[in-house]
């Protein structure tokens, strides 16, 4: 009976140490997270208030710049082959 005391409070001491472990490991990632959602916040706040980094105009004007610089090749070579 002595022996499985022993085993039981072994396994409950481990346990419980595993479990602390993993509650901090848990709050570490929260932590983390929250950080990066601060940054993330600052940096939207900054592209709509100072109205600078982030604008719909400009990624179109590259879309576009891509699309035709894609569809020019495409002409080409058609072109070339008849």
């Amino acid at each position: 009976m002595d022996g499985v005391q022993t085993l039981l409070v072994v396994v409950i001491v481990v346990l419980t140490m595993l479990l602390l472990i993993v509650g901090v490991q848990v709050i570490l990632i929260i932590v983390d997270l929250r950080r990066a959602l601060k940054r993330l916040n600052s940096l939207l706040e900054d592209s709509i208030l100072g109205g600078g980094l982030i604008r719909t105009e400009k990624l179109t004007g590259v879309l576009e710049f891509f699309k035709r610089k894609k569809q020019g090749k495409m002409e080409k070579r058609g072109e070339g082959e008849i």
